[in-house]
Order: structure tokens, then sequence, then C-alpha cells
């Protein structure tokens, strides 16, 4: 009876692709999926104990955030990442994740680490020190380029924390699925099954806000005293929330870089790919060429005057990605050798897990990820890639609203998100059976399970959890609350794969490796800047 029901919401919601071929092939070689390569990358900015920003320099104790392997910082100083190797094993990646945790937490004094993705308390913007990273070119070019972003956007918006997950279909599935020899033969290959990945994504990746979206509210210091149009309800001190909002972080409130809209990049061939990104750091604009490279002074004020600085600035809820030889552009390696991989971005920090990301999340992408590989997937237009952006925008603003409605690209058909929602999953069950008889385990069918009823009941999902406690406790006091238990939690844990030895030897190693650099550089710093726009 149950399957019936499945085929009976299947063709309701015909805006689902039909996978069924692509699943049964699926069961036919569970194999294919062995070897699904993994990695977390997680920010978090520090804090102090009363929920303000922290003022104190990235501690030396953890090494040169410029050269460490596993903690760096992002845009400010105090705005932590760390980053696990590749990994086949959820649960390893995940331990090694929770020990970078658990040696941070040791090493940050009385600080913490804050458990949200929107900012803590803010008093002054202006007061956000940019990452720094030396006296070596590349160092001070990273520092610049930051420099242009809180220039750009807002040192605010670059405060922001998130969560992201890259993912790689083993050789195995290639060979099978698309009958590719090898990695170098089949790039171009392999480059169109993860761009097809991705066209699927933008259609359908709405659905990771709404399960997993953690930011339905936010402080009122990130506003600054500026207006908002969105109808916040508060509670009259220092929290602004959305009934039915998702994930503001994914919002035109968050990431969101207005001048990119018209960049026409899309993901329907690797060569337009890359010749849209390309041209969009050669196009010139008005708005920042009035703002120039130089102040009245000579301090430098952003890289460059065109619409992105370098490639990293495009704003995109996922990336095609190669690792980059030394000096090698991002594009330039994905023309060399093909997509290696994918960068989900579109992840809140869970404030329900001490490490921001679970096993659940993870499986659920796994799950996700795969079904948007196997399922048909026309190209997309530029037109069309800003259509998606308004579904997305209608589930991170008002994601649990009732009977909410969804479509796909820009078809005026809408269908109920709870339908297309449970529609997805009776696809993703079956993968989820596929890669759980990999690992003689039911944990990919549990997740299905559980998540699947988030949408017959909107209060499961994180963003109406977290919120109830917000409304209770504030933004502040719920994340001072999260943040000290958390820090306690992590400073008792004995540490699990990697050692103290470990930790002191990346310290050690990345600080000799940045001095090496700053004493090799030959250049001045213009001169450098110029070879890299050469």
């Amino acid at each position: 009876m149950l399957n019936k029901n499945k085929l009976l919401s299947q063709r309701e919601v015909n805006v689902i692709p039909d996978v069924s071929k692509a699943l049964s092939w699926l069961e036919a070689h569970p194999n294919a999926l062995k070897g699904i390569g993994r990695g977390i990358e997680r920010e978090t900015l520090r804090v102090k104990p009363d929920g303000h920003l922290a003022e104190s320099r990235h501690p030396d104790s953890l090494g040169s955030a410029l050269k460490h392997d596993w903690i760096t910082t992002d845009f400010a100083e105090t705005l932590l990442e760390f980053i696990t190797p590749v990994d086949q094993n959820i649960d390893h990646m995940l331990a090694f994740l929770r020990d970078i945790h658990r040696h941070v937490a040791r090493e940050l004094g009385d600080e913490r680490m804050w458990p949200f993705s929107m900012p803590c308390l803010i008093d002054d913007a202006d007061r956000i020190e940019l990452a720094q990273y030396g006296s070596s070119n590349i160092g001070r070019m990273k520092t610049l380029y930051r420099q242009g972003l809180k220039n750009r956007y807002g040192a605010l918006m670059q405060t922001i924390s998130g969560i992201h997950y890259n993912f790689s279909l083993p050789l195995s599935f290639w060979q099978e699925w698309a009958d590719v020899k090898d990695a170098e033969s089949g790039k171009e290959t392999i480059s169109a099954g993860y761009l097809r990945l991705i066209r699927n994504y933008y259609r359908f990746g709405w659905v990771i806000p709404y399960l997993f979206g953690a930011s339905p509210a936010i402080s009122s210091s990130f506003l600054q005293g500026r207006e908002s149009k969105l109808p916040f309800e508060t509670d009259g001190k220092d929290s602004l929330w959305l009934p039915y909002a998702t994930s503001l972080r994914l919002s035109d409130l968050g990431y969101t870089n207005k001048s990119q809209s018209g960049l026409g990049i899309t993901f329907n061939s690797l060569e337009g790919y890359v010749k849209a990104l390309k041209a969009a750091i050669k196009t010139p604009s008005e708005e920042y060429a009035a703002m120039g490279t130089k102040d009245a002074e000579g301090n430098w004020l952003q890289l460059n005057t065109n619409v992105l600085q370098i490639e990293n600035e495009l704003y995109a809820p996922i990336r095609p990605k190669r690792v980059t030889r030394s000096g090698e552009a991002p594009s330039d390696a994905l023309l060399r050798g093909g997509i290696e991989y994918i960068e989900v971005r579109s992840l809140d920090i869970n404030p329900f897990s001490a490490v921001g990301v679970d096993a659940n999340q993870v499986r659920f992408l796994d799950l996700f990820l795969i079904w948007c590989t196997l399922a048909d997937a026309p190209e997309m237009s530029a037109d069309e890639l800003l259509c998606s952006r308004k579904n997305w925008n209608r589930v991170v603003l008002e994601g649990r609203k009732p009977n909410q409605m969804i479509s796909v690209g820009c078809s005026e058909t809408e269908h109920p998100l709870v339908e297309v929602g449970k529609a997805l999953f009776d696809d993703l069950h079956r993968v989820a059976e596929v890669l759980d008889s990999n690992q003689g385990s039911t944990q990919y069918q549990q997740v299905c399970d559980q998540l699947v009823a988030s949408f017959d009941d909107p209060e499961l999902t994180y963003s109406a959890r977290i919120l109830q406690a917000i409304k209770e406790n504030g933004v502040t006091g719920t994340g001072i609350a999260l943040a000290e238990q958390y820090r306690h939690m992590l400073c008792e844990e004995p540490l699990e794969v990697v050692s103290e030895e470990d930790f002191t030897r990346q310290a050690l190693e990345s600080v000799a490796a940045q001095k090496k650099l700053e004493e090799e550089d030959t250049l001045d710093f213009e001169a450098y800047l110029a070879s890299r726009e050469g």
C-alpha cells in the first residue's frame, strides 16, 4: 500500500523529474556509490562571555591562519574557520571536526564560539578587524580583498557564518554510470555530471533551508540602525524575527550582491561557466570605480574596481570546485582538470550541535546530491536561475507558512511545498536503501523517515525549534547559553582522532611556512598585484 501511495504522490506532483529508471540502475549497481568523498568547512565567530564580539587577535597558539591546514580565519580576525581533510567515513570526518573544536575551545581562554549563523552583538561594525595574514604579498592581498568586501558590502554581512559541505562521487560511479575509463579522459563527462547536479540543486535545493535553516531571527544590532523592509516581529529587546522564516542568512538581508545578478553565469557547460566567471572579474563596475582603489591618503580600498575582485567573490549556494595548484585561479583549475567536487554553501550553522553540523545533515546531503546527479536536468538560462532565486527566497522568508506553494524555474504552475517535499523523499528513500545496503545498516533510511515528518509538521524543522527558544530567551540569551554549554562540553571531552602533538606540529609548521613566504617575496606589493592582474 505504501508504494502505491508513493507512486500516486509522485504523479500528483509532476514537478519532480521521473528518476525511476536511474534509481533502478542504482539499485542494480550499489557498489558504484562506495567511496564518496566528503569534507566540511565550519565558520564561527569568537565572542566574549556576554555575547559581544571578541576584539582579540587570532590566537598565536593556533598557528598561522595563512598556512594552517585545519584552522584559519575567514573575513575577520574573530571569524574562525575549521576545515576537515577529505574523508570517506562520516563518523571519522565529524570526529576530526569535533577534535578541532575541542582543541580550539581549550585555546580560547574565556572566549566562546558563537553557535548561530547570524552574528552576535556587534556595537560598531567599523571596529571589526579584518583577518590578518602577515607581510607576504599573498597575505597582504588576502587582507586587501577583505577590505574590498567591507567597502562594497559592509563588514556586518561578512560576519555571517555558515557550513560548507564538499562532496565528490567516486570514480567508480562515473565508470559505471557514464562509461568513463579514467578521471583524465573522462573529465568532460564527469564535469557535465556535476553541472547536472548543480542545475537540479538550483531547482530543488530550497529543501535544505526548509529542513535545516536555523536563522529565523537576528539581533537588532545586526541592522545598526538601518531600516529593513521585512515585517519583523520583536520581543522589544534585542531580537527580531519573521514567524515563518527558515534562513535569514540566505535572504537579501544576508549574503547578496545585486550587481552579480546580471552576469549571465550559468551551469550548462564548464566552458560557459568559466567564460562568464572570467568576464565578471574583468567587467568594470561604475559603483566600485567611483570608490576607487585607493583613498586620498593612498590607502588601499579594494583590489580593483571590477564587478568581482576575484572569483571567490561570486556569491552562490553551490560551486563547482577543483583543488588548485600554487598560484592557479579556481577557474583555471577547472579548465585544466574538470570539476573534482562540489561545494554546498546553503547550510546554516546547526545550533543544536557543538560543531555546527551533524551526521543526519551529512547523510541527507549525500542522498539529495546523488538524486541531483541522477535526475534529468534541462539546461537553465540566466533568467531561470533568477526565477529559482525567487523560489528560494519564498522558502527562506516564509517556508513554514501554512499551505506554502512552490514552483520550478519560471513556471507559473505552483504546487504545495509539502507535496513536492514528500515526493522528493520518496525518491531519496530508494537512494537511502542502496547506501544502507553497502554499509549493512539503516542509518540513511532512518534519516529519511525522521526528516520527511517535517513537511507534515513544520514545528520539527530547525528554524521552528530554535525560534521557540529565541522567543523565550532572546537571540543573545540563547546564543550565550548554547555557547557556554558547548564550550564546557568540548573542553571536557578528550581528543578522538587528532592528537595534541598533531595540533602542535601543525601550528609550528604553519608559522614556519608563513615566515618562509615572507622571506622569499621579491616583488613589491603593487608590482605583485599588477602581475596577478596580467
